[in-house]
């Protein structure tokens, strides 16, 4: 339970209403159309939510007052980060399940449907980015194109490193507009730099699909050969690439490119190259929506040796694959 339970941005007060169709109506208006019910016994709502926004975030507290069901379907323009503050939630996002409370929040993927209940006592704080903001920060961090859509796992362990960074940050943030010092006309260029930051936070503090490009996003200060050996790799990691192709793509000889890749990552290009394929393989059988056999993860991932992959699999992650694949989608989610 975070120390201070209180309400977050009680001075920013977008509405409150114990109507449920006003309720709909009007948070539609700050994040997109949806379906409000409320569920089978409920008697009626007590809506409250405060709302801040910059020019590509906004932060949000809300509650129902009451056990409803929300279906916004796909987000489409902007990625979800909610911080449970009380009470708890279950999202279904695809074919993932999370369960959310003080100890586990969640993100939503603009381009995944998403169904969510919220029990009477369910507060939360909520980060809105903007899709087209975090591709750009995240091209920035990783120094060229995005190879596709970036989905984050929908759930954060808010007891790990990385998902108490998140959480301190966002409530930070709140604290900060709640005294004024963020999201202001007078502020604009520190609610600028605030808003590069949650998107930093959240790319690199919680697991995603660009997750093994970030970990190499020193890839920007590289020598161009060496970017272009890295652009190679990840554009072809599904494919039989050797040390020749590699040190082809890249116009440097197989021991100039294996003496840059010692230097620089601490590993071969071709070590490099099975981490890259393995980290995705993890991302498909952990984070993926739709549930995928471990050797659809091994086959999808440039592995054609089920015995090396799953020797490979454990010695990088701790567990065998086949384990990822017994658990549920909610504990896989976690």
């Amino acid at each position: 339970m975070l120390p201070d339970p209180s309400e977050y941005l009680a001075t920013h007060r977008l509405f409150q209403t114990q109507s449920v169709e006003e309720a709909r109506q009007t948070v539609a208006q700050k994040f997109c159309d949806h379906r409000l019910e409320l569920n089978t016994g409920s008697k009626g709502v007590a809506v409250r939510h405060n709302h801040v926004a910059g020019r590509a975030t906004s932060l949000n507290y809300m509650t129902y007052g009451s056990d409803v069901a929300i279906d916004p379907g796909a987000l489409q323009s902007f990625y979800l980060v909610q911080v449970p503050l009380s009470g708890q939630a279950h999202i279904r996002h695809r074919g993932t399940e999370v369960f959310a409370d003080a100890s586990r929040a969640s993100v939503l993927n603009p381009d995944r449907e998403t169904k969510m209940r919220w029990s009477h006592d369910c507060t939360k704080l909520l980060l809105q980015i903007d899709r087209s903001h975090l591709e750009r920060v995240a091209q920035s961090l990783i120094g060229r194109e995005l190879p596709g859509p970036i989905r984050f796992d929908p759930a954060i362990d808010l007891k790990a490193a990385g998902g108490r960074v998140i959480r301190r940050l966002i409530v930070a943030c709140a604290r900060a507009a709640d005294d004024g010092a963020l999201y202001q006309r007078d502020n604009n260029s520190r609610t600028d730099q605030i808003e590069t930051e949650l998107a930093l936070a959240l790319l690199t503090h919680h697991r995603n699909n660009i997750s093994h490009i970030i970990e190499t996003a020193h890839d920007a200060v590289l020598p161009r050969t060496l970017r272009r050996a890295l652009e190679f790799i990840h554009a072809n990691l599904v494919d039989p690439i050797d040390l020749t192709q590699i040190a082809g793509a890249a116009g440097i000889s197989v021991r100039t490119l294996q003496l840059g890749f010692r230097d620089t990552f601490g590993a071969t290009p071709m070590q490099y190259l099975r981490n890259a394929r393995l980290d995705l393989a993890h991302y498909l059988l952990s984070a993926r929506d739709d549930p995928v056999s471990v050797t659809e993860a091994a086959f999808s991932s440039g592995f054609s040796h089920l015995g090396r992959f799953s020797r490979d699999y454990k010695r990088r992650f701790g567990t065998a694959p086949s384990q990822m694949h017994r658990q549920p989608a909610a504990t896989r989610a976690r």
